[in-house]
């Protein structure tokens, strides 16, 4: 796999839209009315004040203290680039607090410190202590690191977290274990080196030895070399601690004979020559970013059954911090921890070993585009294995409590887990899956609208991102001209622009057309200007010959327009079965709707035909389809002609035998809600429905609109479904990135 190439101008485009910034801050409790802002504010918050200050652990209870963290840092060592200051910290904090939240429902608020100064930055951590449930630290250069954790750990009474540190070790520790699992090795007789002796590096250390590392078996190094008895050059307390009995003076030295290579240094540390001098099944943790120490396959080169892992997405064996860092929080919350341990850091560690071992789920594979099976390419579970959420925290949480650090021990862990799986946001990891198997796929896309900046921003993103060569349909010129008012001239060479004048194809087309419509009204002058003048007709031709895989268009016009000259071309209307199916995400929940672009005014047969498109499409999505056919009526009651094909199309499913869940004809809140199922014990849906299929196209345009413009979902479609080629037709209101996710779908083929 490639590295995915991000643009300045994107990278600025994600942060400053749709408004600057990665989150906002939303009420959980009713704001409109003057009881609710009574109770929210004054008076009816003293009662709560007056609680706390009797018994200041009820904080965690009437307050959010229990699950909101900060993520602090000076920003005197932002990512690989060095001392930025606080204020360009911020876009890092941000993101570090997003992750929180979508991987471990942990809410996080950012902090910048205008300080280089140790001793003012802790006074200023300890005064907000109140606040928060744990700190998060980021960013900060060595050795202060070093100094404001110790102190705050020792002042504070909740977690106090370095992920520079302590996020890589415990990461690192989870796959070594599974490294020298499969070379039949144990962490007590292994020789390791570890080189790069800043934050990570001593952290990973002090993690393995607390693992059963034995210290005449560990060499540290840094810029100097080895760190051995007796040195004083570049050396610190930290330093000191892991200094080695040894004769060796660098890292070649170190390295002959070793088991175990962790870097968290620089590109091109380790030489090939280093790696054959290593012990059998050599272990490589090559952990710089973005460039590893040695390349995975430059050390299979000379050691094809070396173990390695990298900090990168596009090799095996990730060794990446967003698999620790959410789950010990988790974990420490849930508990009120005073402090994140070593116990809980290892049993973090030993839970994700553990959970890399077992059989992977269907949905982990479908998301990564490949099956993926305990070995020496997969030591360490995917950060989208759905999995963490419910099996890491409950490992920590059981080590804080064994250890004292809980105040508040969980009782019925069973049911900790279940409240766990709950917090699992699954459109992510749909979201995700339809993105790796588009970029496993690498189709053709053909955009049909290039004289739209949109279009042209999304087709230079399709191809950067490493899903596949885009095909522009539209003149040279203005292609080149929008592209470069757009901040995107370097793309002209990138993408390849179609159009009738420059392709071979245009006489062929024209045939084909001609014998299609020629007894509907359509001579051959007819058929020239729709072939060579209407771009949404010309990119159908396109992907009719197969000079394409797939095809976004609709952006600039009405999606009636848009399918009415489709249908020139395929046969993608209501009487051949075509649907319109779209996707809402929204709370954590995604729910499909159709027909919401081609059938009018369906009858039973044709909603029959819509629920099986749909479950088709929730399948693609990695859904298990549970159909629901939705009206103002739930099981015959209240009686109404109009009600009558919802009663009747769940009867043709039957007469049809399909292999998915259906039931009908419901209102709304019966479909969706568990609740209002359990009073119609009869009915056959195992759970809430997640495809809807509605009396008419009205009401699902009208059902989609709705949930947009009042509850903010996120809208996915129309996605065009039972037609021979897959086709996706865009709002004409589609941002860059709506136009982008339809190019995705069209190119894993939902649909």
């Amino acid at each position: 796999m490639s590295k995915s190439k991000i643009t300045p101008e994107e990278a600025l485009s994600f942060h400053l839209e749709p408004t600057p910034g990665k989150f906002e801050i939303t009420a959980t409790v009713p704001m409109t009315t003057q009881r609710d802002l009574s109770l929210a504010y004054s008076p009816g918050v003293a009662v709560p004040c007056e609680a706390i200050a009797e018994a200041p652990e009820t904080a965690f209870d009437y307050t959010n203290k229990g699950n909101l963290v900060a993520v602090i840092s000076n920003g005197t060592a932002v990512l690989g680039l060095g001392n930025l200051g606080a204020l360009a910290s911020k876009p890092v904090m941000e993101g570090k607090a997003v992750l929180f939240k979508r991987f471990a429902d942990v809410n996080s608020i950012d902090i910048e410190l205008d300080t280089e100064d140790a001793d003012a930055f802790v006074d200023a951590v300890k005064l907000m202590g109140p606040t928060f449930g744990g700190i998060n630290l980021e960013d900060i250069k060595a050795p202060e690191c070093f100094i404001i954790e110790q102190r705050l750990k020792e002042e504070m009474n909740i977690p106090v977290f370095h992920d520079d540190q302590h996020g890589t070790a415990v990461i690192c520790a989870a796959g070594l274990i599974n490294a020298l699992h499969l070379s039949s090795k144990k962490i007590e007789d292994v020789r390791i080196v570890v080189n790069g002796a800043g934050a990570a590096g001593i952290a990973c250390i002090e993690l393995l030895k607390s693992m059963g590392a034995r210290h005449d078996n560990c060499i540290l190094c840094d810029t100097k070399g080895v760190i051995h008895q007796g040195r004083k050059d570049g050396m610190n307390q930290w330093k000191s601690a892991h200094a080695a009995k040894t004769d060796a003076r660098t890292l070649e030295e170190a390295m002959d004979g070793a088991d175990v290579f962790l870097g968290v240094s620089v590109k091109g540390a380790v030489t090939q020559a280093m790696v054959a001098s290593m012990a059998d099944n050599p272990v490589i943790f090559a952990m710089a970013n973005p460039d590893p120490e040695i390349t995975p396959e430059e050390a299979h080169e000379v050691r094809v059954n070396a173990i390695v892992a990298t900090g990168r997405s596009d090799y095996p064996n990730q060794v990446n911090n967003v698999l620790g860092f959410p789950y010990l929080f988790r974990g420490a919350l849930d508990i009120h921890a005073r402090a994140i341990n070593d116990e809980m850091k290892i049993a973090c560690a030993e839970a994700l070993a553990a959970l890399a071992r077992e059989d992977v789920p269907d949905e982990v594979a479908m998301a990564y585009g490949r099956n993926l099976t305990f070995g020496r390419d997969y030591i360490i579970p995917t950060p989208f294995d759905p999995r963490l959420i419910h099996r890491i925290p409950p490992a920590v949480a059981r080590a804080g409590m064994e250890t004292g650090a809980a105040r508040r021990p969980i009782i019925d862990m069973d049911a900790y887990e279940l409240n766990l799986k709950s917090r699992m946001d699954p459109t992510a990891s749909i979201l995700r899956g339809i993105h790796t198997r588009a970029k496993a796929n690498q189709a053709r896309m053909i955009f049909a609208e290039g004289d739209d900046p949109r279009v042209l921003r999304a087709a230079v993103m399709y191809q950067r991102s490493g899903l596949g060569k885009a095909l522009v349909v539209g003149r040279e010129a203005d292609v080149k001209e929008k592209l470069e008012v757009s901040g995107l001239a370097d793309a002209v060479r990138e993408i390849e622009v179609v159009n009738a004048a420059n392709t071979s194809h245009l006489s062929t087309y024209k045939e084909f057309l001609y014998g299609r419509l020629q007894r509907k009204g359509h001579d051959r002058h007819d058929i020239h200007r729709l072939a060579a003048r209407d771009r949404h007709v010309f990119a159908a031709l396109m992907l009719a010959h197969g000079h394409g895989d797939g095809l976004v268009t609709g952006a600039t016009r009405k999606s009636a327009h848009v399918m009415e000259r489709i249908n020139y071309v395929f046969d993608a209307d209501a009487a051949h079965g075509a649907a319109g199916v779209t996707a809402l995400l929204h709370k954590g929940r995604i729910v499909l709707i159709s027909d919401t672009l081609v059938h009018e005014w369906p009858d039973q047969e044709d909603l029959a035909n819509i629920a099986e498109r749909s479950a088709a499409v929730a399948r693609h999505l990695g859904l298990e389809p549970r159909v629901a056919f939705v009206s103002f009526s739930t099981f015959g009651y209240p009686v109404s002609e109009r009600a009558e094909k919802m009663h009747l199309a769940p009867q043709v499913l039957e007469k049809r035998g399909v292999d998915f869940e259906f039931e009908g004809e419901m209102t709304v809140d019966v479909a969706l809600n568990v609740k209002s199922q359990d009073a119609y014990p009869f009915q056959r849906l195992t759970g809430p429905a997640n495809v809807l299929v509605v009396p008419a196209r009205h009401s699902a345009s009208i059902s989609v609109k709705l949930m947009q413009e009042m509850a903010g979902a996120t809208v996915i479609g129309p996605i065009l479904s039972g037609v021979d080629k897959s086709i996706q037709i865009c709002s004409s209101g589609s941002t860059v990135n709506d136009i982008l996710n339809m190019a995705i779908l069209s190119a894993c083929k939902v649909g």
